[in-house]
Protein backbone atom coordinates (compact mmCIF):
# COMPACT_ATOMS: atom_id res chain seq x y z
CA UNK A 1 0.00 0.00 0.00
CA UNK A 2 1.33 3.43 -0.62
CA UNK A 3 2.27 5.59 2.15
CA UNK A 4 1.80 8.83 0.84
CA UNK A 5 -1.76 7.44 0.13
CA UNK A 6 -2.98 6.11 3.38
CA UNK A 7 -5.67 8.17 5.53
CA UNK A 8 -4.35 10.22 8.13
CA UNK A 9 -6.52 11.68 10.61
CA UNK A 10 -6.12 15.56 12.11
CA UNK A 11 -8.54 16.09 15.34
CA UNK A 12 -11.64 15.26 13.97
CA UNK A 13 -10.57 15.83 10.05
CA UNK A 14 -10.08 12.70 8.14
CA UNK A 15 -8.01 12.72 5.28
CA UNK A 16 -7.66 9.75 2.73
CA UNK A 17 -3.86 10.47 1.36
CA UNK A 18 -0.99 12.68 3.09
CA UNK A 19 -1.22 15.47 0.31
CA UNK A 20 -1.97 19.01 0.69
CA UNK A 21 -1.81 21.79 -1.86
CA UNK A 22 0.04 24.48 -0.43
CA UNK A 23 -1.65 27.96 0.01
CA UNK A 24 0.33 30.15 -2.84
CA UNK A 25 -0.60 33.74 -3.09
CA UNK A 26 -2.04 35.00 -6.27
CA UNK A 27 -2.01 38.73 -5.65
CA UNK A 28 -5.35 38.95 -7.52
CA UNK A 29 -7.74 40.50 -5.01
CA UNK A 30 -8.94 43.82 -4.51
CA UNK A 31 -9.74 45.15 -1.71
CA UNK A 32 -8.58 42.02 -0.22
CA UNK A 33 -11.92 40.60 -1.64
CA UNK A 34 -11.67 37.15 -3.95
CA UNK A 35 -13.00 37.38 -6.89
CA UNK A 36 -13.13 35.02 -10.12
CA UNK A 37 -9.57 34.62 -11.07
CA UNK A 38 -9.96 32.74 -6.95
CA UNK A 39 -13.12 30.82 -8.32
CA UNK A 40 -11.06 29.21 -11.06
CA UNK A 41 -8.03 28.81 -9.29
CA UNK A 42 -9.41 26.98 -6.00
CA UNK A 43 -11.90 25.07 -7.88
CA UNK A 44 -9.34 23.91 -10.07
CA UNK A 45 -6.67 22.73 -7.95
CA UNK A 46 -9.35 21.16 -5.29
CA UNK A 47 -10.07 18.62 -7.98
CA UNK A 48 -5.99 17.75 -8.06
CA UNK A 49 -6.16 14.68 -6.08
CA UNK A 50 -4.69 15.94 -2.91
CA UNK A 51 -6.68 15.64 0.66
CA UNK A 52 -6.38 19.21 1.73
CA UNK A 53 -6.63 22.62 -0.28
CA UNK A 54 -5.06 25.23 1.64
CA UNK A 55 -6.35 28.81 0.04
CA UNK A 56 -3.06 31.00 0.05
CA UNK A 57 -2.12 33.30 2.65
CA UNK A 58 -5.07 35.80 3.99
CA UNK A 59 -4.57 38.65 5.65
CA UNK A 60 -6.04 39.33 8.66
CA UNK A 61 -5.87 43.20 8.70
CA UNK A 62 -5.69 45.56 5.47
CA UNK A 63 -2.54 46.58 6.94
CA UNK A 64 -1.67 43.11 7.00
CA UNK A 65 -1.51 42.42 3.49
CA UNK A 66 2.11 42.16 1.43
CA UNK A 67 0.52 43.75 -1.58
CA UNK A 68 -2.49 45.44 -2.59
CA UNK A 69 -3.36 42.11 -4.70
CA UNK A 70 -3.50 39.90 -1.42
CA UNK A 71 -6.26 38.38 -0.41
CA UNK A 72 -8.08 39.33 2.96
CA UNK A 73 -10.66 38.09 5.40
CA UNK A 74 -11.01 40.99 7.89
CA UNK A 75 -14.85 42.53 7.13
CA UNK A 76 -17.94 41.14 5.96
CA UNK A 77 -17.12 42.07 2.32
CA UNK A 78 -13.96 39.57 2.30
CA UNK A 79 -16.12 36.95 3.84
CA UNK A 80 -19.11 37.64 1.48
CA UNK A 81 -16.59 37.23 -1.31
CA UNK A 82 -15.24 33.51 -0.33
CA UNK A 83 -18.35 32.09 0.32
CA UNK A 84 -19.49 31.38 -3.47
CA UNK A 85 -16.02 29.55 -3.87
CA UNK A 86 -16.17 27.40 -1.34
CA UNK A 87 -19.78 26.54 -2.16
CA UNK A 88 -18.86 25.48 -5.78
CA UNK A 89 -15.93 23.78 -4.24
CA UNK A 90 -18.08 21.22 -1.50
CA UNK A 91 -20.46 20.80 -4.66
CA UNK A 92 -17.77 19.12 -6.74
CA UNK A 93 -14.96 17.45 -4.39
CA UNK A 94 -14.18 15.82 -0.76
CA UNK A 95 -11.32 17.57 -0.48
CA UNK A 96 -10.74 19.48 2.83
CA UNK A 97 -10.47 23.05 2.76
CA UNK A 98 -7.85 25.34 4.61
CA UNK A 99 -6.76 28.73 5.14
CA UNK A 100 -3.51 30.18 6.00
CA UNK A 101 -3.68 33.34 8.40
CA UNK A 102 -1.14 35.89 8.05
CA UNK A 103 -0.12 39.46 8.80
CA UNK A 104 2.97 40.36 6.57
CA UNK A 105 4.36 42.90 8.82
CA UNK A 106 7.13 44.94 7.78
CA UNK A 107 6.85 43.27 4.45
CA UNK A 108 3.69 44.55 3.55
CA UNK A 109 2.84 47.59 1.15
CA UNK A 110 4.83 45.61 -1.99
CA UNK A 111 4.04 45.93 -5.01
CA UNK A 112 2.65 42.60 -6.86
CA UNK A 113 5.99 40.24 -7.77
CA UNK A 114 5.39 40.66 -11.73
CA UNK A 115 5.73 44.53 -11.05
CA UNK A 116 8.96 44.04 -9.07
CA UNK A 117 8.01 43.45 -5.55
CA UNK A 118 9.40 46.36 -4.26
CA UNK A 119 8.30 48.78 -1.36
CA UNK A 120 5.45 50.65 -2.01
CA UNK A 121 5.75 54.50 -0.79
CA UNK A 122 3.15 55.96 1.54
CA UNK A 123 3.68 58.97 -0.85
CA UNK A 124 3.01 56.29 -4.28
CA UNK A 125 -0.39 54.56 -2.49
CA UNK A 126 1.87 52.29 -0.12
CA UNK A 127 0.22 52.47 3.69
CA UNK A 128 2.72 52.74 6.81
CA UNK A 129 3.73 49.34 7.77
CA UNK A 130 3.98 47.54 11.49
CA UNK A 131 6.60 45.20 12.77
CA UNK A 132 8.36 44.10 16.03
CA UNK A 133 11.23 46.34 15.66
CA UNK A 134 12.02 49.45 13.66
CA UNK A 135 13.85 47.87 11.17
CA UNK A 136 13.55 48.03 7.87
CA UNK A 137 13.27 44.48 5.72
CA UNK A 138 16.24 45.66 3.76
CA UNK A 139 18.52 48.73 3.24
CA UNK A 140 16.85 51.97 1.64
CA UNK A 141 13.09 51.41 2.94
CA UNK A 142 10.89 52.62 5.38
CA UNK A 143 11.04 51.67 8.14
CA UNK A 144 7.92 49.75 10.13
CA UNK A 145 6.45 50.98 13.17
CA UNK A 146 7.55 49.34 15.90
CA UNK A 147 4.09 47.62 17.63
CA UNK A 148 3.21 48.59 20.68
CA UNK A 149 0.73 47.11 23.43
CA UNK A 150 -2.54 48.65 21.23
CA UNK A 151 -1.09 47.27 18.31
CA UNK A 152 0.02 43.66 19.78
CA UNK A 153 -3.54 43.40 20.98
CA UNK A 154 -4.90 44.91 17.83
CA UNK A 155 -3.65 41.93 16.28
CA UNK A 156 -4.17 39.01 18.27
CA UNK A 157 -7.67 39.98 18.47
CA UNK A 158 -7.89 40.61 14.37
CA UNK A 159 -6.35 36.83 14.42
CA UNK A 160 -9.47 35.54 16.76
CA UNK A 161 -11.81 37.37 14.72
CA UNK A 162 -10.51 36.29 10.70
CA UNK A 163 -10.57 32.52 12.80
CA UNK A 164 -13.81 32.71 13.74
CA UNK A 165 -14.55 33.81 10.01
CA UNK A 166 -13.17 31.22 9.08
CA UNK A 167 -15.30 28.90 10.96
CA UNK A 168 -18.69 30.68 9.76
CA UNK A 169 -17.40 29.80 6.09
CA UNK A 170 -17.13 26.40 6.92
CA UNK A 171 -13.26 25.77 6.56
CA UNK A 172 -11.84 22.56 7.57
CA UNK A 173 -8.40 23.93 9.38
CA UNK A 174 -6.58 26.39 9.83
CA UNK A 175 -2.96 27.18 9.42
CA UNK A 176 -1.00 30.29 11.06
CA UNK A 177 1.11 32.13 8.78
CA UNK A 178 4.69 32.12 11.06
CA UNK A 179 7.07 31.78 8.00
CA UNK A 180 8.94 33.52 4.97
CA UNK A 181 9.63 37.01 6.72
CA UNK A 182 6.11 38.00 8.03
CA UNK A 183 5.07 38.98 11.17
CA UNK A 184 5.25 36.11 13.53
CA UNK A 185 8.35 35.46 11.72
CA UNK A 186 9.53 38.57 12.27
CA UNK A 187 9.18 38.47 16.26
CA UNK A 188 11.15 35.05 16.12
CA UNK A 189 14.22 36.69 14.52
CA UNK A 190 16.95 38.63 16.13
CA UNK A 191 17.49 39.74 12.31
CA UNK A 192 14.24 41.09 12.84
CA UNK A 193 13.33 41.57 16.33
CA UNK A 194 15.53 43.95 18.49
CA UNK A 195 12.68 44.60 21.17
CA UNK A 196 13.74 44.87 24.53
CA UNK A 197 10.54 44.19 26.58
CA UNK A 198 9.05 41.08 26.99
CA UNK A 199 8.97 40.03 23.35
CA UNK A 200 12.64 40.41 22.65
CA UNK A 201 15.74 39.30 23.62
CA UNK A 202 16.22 35.68 24.86
CA UNK A 203 14.45 33.07 22.89
CA UNK A 204 11.27 32.37 25.43
CA UNK A 205 10.85 36.46 24.86
CA UNK A 206 10.94 35.92 20.76
CA UNK A 207 8.69 33.19 21.23
CA UNK A 208 5.80 34.91 23.41
CA UNK A 209 3.57 36.46 20.83
CA UNK A 210 4.15 33.88 18.20
CA UNK A 211 2.45 31.68 20.56
CA UNK A 212 0.07 34.16 22.06
CA UNK A 213 -1.18 34.54 18.48
CA UNK A 214 -1.21 30.87 18.39
CA UNK A 215 -3.24 30.62 21.31
CA UNK A 216 -5.64 32.97 20.83
CA UNK A 217 -6.47 31.09 17.54
CA UNK A 218 -7.28 28.01 18.66
CA UNK A 219 -9.35 29.07 21.49
CA UNK A 220 -11.38 30.90 18.65
CA UNK A 221 -11.83 27.88 16.33
CA UNK A 222 -13.82 24.67 17.07
CA UNK A 223 -11.73 21.99 19.17
CA UNK A 224 -12.33 19.77 16.56
CA UNK A 225 -11.13 21.29 14.12
CA UNK A 226 -7.46 21.28 13.24
CA UNK A 227 -4.91 24.40 13.89
CA UNK A 228 -1.53 23.64 12.08
CA UNK A 229 1.76 26.53 11.97
CA UNK A 230 4.11 27.00 8.79
CA UNK A 231 7.22 27.85 10.35
CA UNK A 232 10.67 29.31 8.67
CA UNK A 233 12.72 26.50 9.85
CA UNK A 234 15.96 28.91 8.86
CA UNK A 235 16.47 32.28 7.90
CA UNK A 236 19.60 31.05 5.94
CA UNK A 237 21.81 33.91 7.29
CA UNK A 238 24.57 33.67 10.41
CA UNK A 239 23.39 34.81 13.46
CA UNK A 240 19.55 34.23 12.72
CA UNK A 241 16.84 31.74 13.48
CA UNK A 242 18.07 28.35 12.95
CA UNK A 243 16.32 24.67 13.29
CA UNK A 244 17.80 24.37 16.96
CA UNK A 245 15.39 27.39 17.83
CA UNK A 246 12.20 25.99 15.57
CA UNK A 247 12.39 22.81 17.43
CA UNK A 248 12.05 24.79 21.18
CA UNK A 249 9.07 26.35 19.21
CA UNK A 250 7.50 22.83 18.11
CA UNK A 251 8.02 21.87 21.72
CA UNK A 252 5.96 24.72 22.92
CA UNK A 253 3.30 24.74 19.82
CA UNK A 254 2.93 20.61 20.76
CA UNK A 255 1.70 21.91 24.49
CA UNK A 256 -0.48 23.76 23.21
CA UNK A 257 -2.00 20.97 20.65
CA UNK A 258 -0.84 22.34 16.86
CA UNK A 259 -1.92 19.70 14.45
CA UNK A 260 0.75 19.88 12.01
CA UNK A 261 3.82 21.98 11.61
CA UNK A 262 4.95 23.41 7.89
CA UNK A 263 8.42 23.42 7.01
CA UNK A 264 9.42 25.49 5.38
CA UNK A 265 12.60 28.20 5.65
CA UNK A 266 13.57 31.61 4.56
CA UNK A 267 12.31 34.98 3.79
CA UNK A 268 13.25 37.17 6.91
CA UNK A 269 16.30 38.96 5.10
CA UNK A 270 17.67 39.32 1.39
CA UNK A 271 21.22 38.52 2.82
CA UNK A 272 19.95 34.49 2.96
CA UNK A 273 21.76 32.27 1.07
CA UNK A 274 19.43 29.06 0.22
CA UNK A 275 21.01 25.96 -1.42
CA UNK A 276 18.01 25.20 -3.51
CA UNK A 277 17.93 21.54 -4.88
CA UNK A 278 14.69 18.95 -4.61
CA UNK A 279 13.15 18.11 -1.30
CA UNK A 280 15.91 21.08 0.01
CA UNK A 281 14.09 21.22 3.21
CA UNK A 282 12.61 18.25 4.18
CA UNK A 283 15.79 17.74 6.54
CA UNK A 284 13.71 20.32 9.02
CA UNK A 285 10.80 18.65 8.83
CA UNK A 286 12.35 15.00 9.89
CA UNK A 287 13.94 17.08 12.10
CA UNK A 288 11.21 18.84 14.11
CA UNK A 289 9.68 15.41 13.92
CA UNK A 290 12.34 13.49 14.99
CA UNK A 291 12.40 16.06 18.20
CA UNK A 292 8.79 16.35 18.81
CA UNK A 293 6.58 13.95 17.34
CA UNK A 294 4.60 16.08 16.14
CA UNK A 295 2.77 15.63 12.65
CA UNK A 296 4.87 17.31 10.38
CA UNK A 297 4.72 18.42 6.67
CA UNK A 298 7.24 18.62 3.81
CA UNK A 299 7.05 21.02 1.42
CA UNK A 300 9.71 22.78 -0.90
CA UNK A 301 10.71 21.56 -4.70
CA UNK A 302 8.56 17.95 -4.08
CA UNK A 303 7.68 17.28 -7.69
CA UNK A 304 8.04 13.76 -8.29
CA UNK A 305 5.66 11.22 -7.00
CA UNK A 306 8.04 8.87 -6.01
CA UNK A 307 10.04 11.50 -3.95
CA UNK A 308 6.87 11.98 -2.15
CA UNK A 309 6.14 8.44 -1.29
CA UNK A 310 9.88 8.13 -0.16
CA UNK A 311 9.10 11.11 2.69
CA UNK A 312 6.40 9.66 3.94
CA UNK A 313 7.51 6.08 3.56
CA UNK A 314 10.94 7.02 5.05
CA UNK A 315 8.88 8.55 8.17
CA UNK A 316 10.52 12.09 7.15
CA UNK A 317 7.30 14.36 7.20
CA UNK A 318 3.98 12.59 7.95
CA UNK A 319 2.37 14.65 4.99
CA UNK A 320 3.81 17.00 1.56
CA UNK A 321 2.21 20.22 0.69
CA UNK A 322 2.87 21.17 -3.03
CA UNK A 323 2.82 24.58 -4.70
CA UNK A 324 4.12 25.24 -8.12
CA UNK A 325 3.64 21.17 -8.73
CA UNK A 326 0.16 21.69 -8.84
CA UNK A 327 0.70 24.90 -10.49
CA UNK A 328 2.34 22.99 -13.04
CA UNK A 329 0.23 19.61 -13.29
CA UNK A 330 -3.53 20.54 -11.57
CA UNK A 331 -4.11 16.58 -11.44
CA UNK A 332 -0.38 15.65 -9.77
CA UNK A 333 -2.57 13.91 -7.12
CA UNK A 334 -4.18 11.77 -9.76
CA UNK A 335 -1.13 10.88 -11.93
CA UNK A 336 0.68 9.80 -8.55
CA UNK A 337 -2.06 7.74 -8.04
CA UNK A 338 -1.37 5.67 -11.19
CA UNK A 339 2.45 6.03 -10.62
CA UNK A 340 2.14 4.74 -6.88
CA UNK A 341 -1.00 2.28 -6.97
CA UNK A 342 -2.87 4.66 -5.02
CA UNK A 343 -6.52 5.80 -5.59
CA UNK A 344 -8.22 9.52 -5.36
CA UNK A 345 -11.70 10.91 -5.89
CA UNK A 346 -12.86 12.45 -9.31
CA UNK A 347 -16.08 14.10 -10.77
CA UNK A 348 -18.14 11.44 -12.33
CA UNK A 349 -17.79 14.43 -15.21
CA UNK A 350 -14.05 13.29 -15.36
CA UNK A 351 -14.53 9.57 -15.13
CA UNK A 352 -13.48 9.13 -18.90
CA UNK A 353 -9.78 10.96 -18.92
CA UNK A 354 -8.07 8.19 -17.58
CA UNK A 355 -5.87 6.80 -20.85
CA UNK A 356 -6.26 3.62 -21.63
CA UNK A 357 -3.33 2.11 -21.16
CA UNK A 358 -3.24 3.15 -17.22
CA UNK A 359 -6.81 1.51 -16.66
CA UNK A 360 -5.02 -1.98 -18.37
CA UNK A 361 -2.47 -1.37 -15.19
CA UNK A 362 -4.53 0.12 -12.50
CA UNK A 363 -7.53 -0.78 -12.98
CA UNK A 364 -11.14 1.21 -13.73
CA UNK A 365 -11.62 2.96 -10.32
CA UNK A 366 -8.20 4.28 -9.88
CA UNK A 367 -9.56 7.62 -10.06
CA UNK A 368 -12.93 7.18 -8.10
CA UNK A 369 -15.58 4.71 -6.62
CA UNK A 370 -18.04 4.31 -9.69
Amino acid sequence: MSALFSPITLRGLELPNRIMVAPMCQYSAVDGEANDWHFTHINSLALSGAAMFCIEATAVEAIGRITPGCLGLWNDATEAALKPILASVRKHSRAAVAIQLAHAGRKASSHVPWDGGQQIPVSQGGWQAEGPSAVPHKEGEAPPLALDEAGLKRIRDAFAATAKRAERLGIDALEVHCAHGYLLHQFLSPISNRRTDQYGGPLENRLRYPLEVFDTIRAAFPADKPVGIKVSSTDWVEGGWDIAQTIELAKQLKKRGVDWIDASSGGVSPLQKIPLGPGYQVQFAEAIKQATGVNTMAVGLITEAKQAEDIVASGKADMVALARGMLYDPRWGWHAAVELGGQVEAPPQYWRSQPSTQKALFGATTFGTR
